[in-house]
């Protein structure tokens, strides 16, 4: 059995973070800038209104949105540590059952990129759509990730 490169980085992102992992994220696609990822439903990370908890559905904005950034990195992730550094949640309807998110990187990555291979420490936003599985409810999430240079 040949492992992907895809899977392999899939298991990575999950393997490096295990919260992650306790929520039972996952994989839905990672491909390029392009991160897709599940939360199912779990009573577990309900709230008091039976519906998704705050605390999860960041988690998987946050969860989201850096395995897009780890992947899109590559072989950069030699030159910095990816870290989240703010986030910021909408979402104004419930969401009950399973949850799915979608991030892509944007023009802010490409200059993020470049100021990194500059010998910057860039910041810049990811954006994450986040849907009910049969898209009656809908929400975004902000995440703010900066790129640490080994020293």
């Amino acid at each position: 059995m040949t492992i992907s490169d895809a899977d392999f980085a899939k298991s990575s992102i999950l393997a490096a973070m295990p919260f992650a992992r306790a929520l039972r994220l996952e994989f839905v696609e990672l491909t390029g800038e392009r991160a897709a990822m599940r939360l199912p439903d779990n009573p577990d990370h309900h709230n008091h209104a039976r519906s998704q908890q705050a605390g999860a559905l960041l988690a998987l904005a946050e969860t989201v949105s850096g395995a897009a950034v780890f992947n899109a990195l590559g072989d950069r992730l030699r030159l910095a540590l990816p870290l989240s550094v703010r986030a910021e949640l909408d979402h104004r309807q419930p969401f009950e059952g399973p949850v799915l998110a979608e991030a892509v990187l944007g023009e802010e990555w490409t200059r993020a990129v470049a100021e990194l291979e500059a010998g910057g420490r860039p910041e810049f936003p990811v954006e994450v759509a986040l849907r009910a599985e049969d898209d009656t409810a809908a929400g975004t999430a902000t995440v703010v990730w900066t790129l640490q240079p080994y020293r």
